[in-house]
């Protein structure tokens, strides 16, 4: 497999997209709260995916290797409905933010991944990583109220559906970039991938008898700008995932915990707690410790 020489441009996409990503959490979520979780993100997606066609239509389908598309299509749609879904069934806004910290797991994975499949050598620092970013998870899921499994546990039972959906779509995700990066051989193909996304809602919400409410004007500028940005940042993401700095890139997506946190609590107006933003600083610090258990040492080190 040949080594793709790294692009400043791609590099530069994939930081846009991890602004643009900052703004998904706050905007999915009031969506759905208008118009459900199933129809709100079968909208937002259906959006997304008319932007691409238009902005970014994709080179045919024939040029792509068939294992790419089957699955890295598959777990790039899987990882849409689990992370659409677990925001729009949340019991508050509150909460939704909270799932936005478990999904944000996924740069951590996605290091743990390379490992896996790229032969990628870890240094010691996994482990400290590792650890503050469980201790962050405790932190914001729990409350606060006690720094220990148990009240992770607690947490979860409130709704452990949503907090499931969360987790398999960061592991979902971390394998996607990890595919991407080696069988997509230069093919973007995240407005197929969107697509398809769009349709599997809509299916899921004719087949749940979801009501089809009116939105009003606010709600479908909500719909456009959701779609743009989710759309513009997914394909923009691929163009650094294929030809940009992933190590970089990663250590910047780190950044977005924070970023979507603070987007989320204006747009949607819900106060968040000091155990919430100490936690989601906890696995931000722990996602950098695990990228730098894989940086090689330095010379003579």
């Amino acid at each position: 497999m040949s080594v793709r020489p790294v692009s400043r441009a791609a590099t530069l996409c994939g930081l846009a997209a991890i602004l643009l990503w900052s703004t998904m959490i706050g905007l999915v979520r009031s969506i759905s709260n208008a118009l459900g979780p199933v129809v709100g993100a079968a909208a937002i997606y259906t959006a997304g995916a008319i932007f691409l066609w238009l902005l970014f239509r994709p080179a045919s389908p024939g040029g792509a290797r068939p294992v790419y598309l089957l699955l890295g299509g598959a777990l790039f749609v899987a990882y849409e409905l689990c992370l659409s879904l677990s925001l729009g069934l949340a019991i508050d806004d509150a909460q939704a933010m909270e799932l936005g910290i478990v999904n944000y797991l996924w740069p951590c994975f996605t290091i743990l991944f390379a490992v896996a499949m790229n032969g990628q050598r870890l240094r010691p620092w996994i482990a400290p990583g590792l650890v503050l970013c469980l201790s962050g998870i405790i932190r914001v899921v729990g409350g606060g109220k006690a720094w220990s499994l148990s009240s992770l546990s607690a947490g979860v039972a409130s709704n452990p559906l949503v907090y499931t959906l969360a987790f398999a779509g960061a592991l979902l995700w971390a394998l996607y970039c990890n595919v991407t990066r080696r069988l997509a051989d230069g093919y973007n193909g995240v407005t197929v991938f969107f697509s398809a996304t769009a349709a599997a809602l809509w299916g899921l919400a004719v087949l749940g008898g979801e009501p089809l409410p009116v939105p009003s004007a606010q709600i479908w500028f909500e719909v456009a700008a959701a779609g743009a940005a989710l759309s513009a940042g997914y394909a923009l993401w691929n163009v650094g995932m294929l030809g940009g700095d992933m190590p970089l890139l990663t250590t910047a997506s780190y950044a977005v915990p924070l970023l979507s946190t603070a987007f989320a609590a204006v747009w949607l107006g819900a106060p968040l707690t000091p155990p919430f933003w100490q936690g989601a600083a906890l696995v931000t610090a722990g996602s950098l410790l695990c990228w730098r258990a894989t940086r090689p040492r330095p010379a003579g080190g």
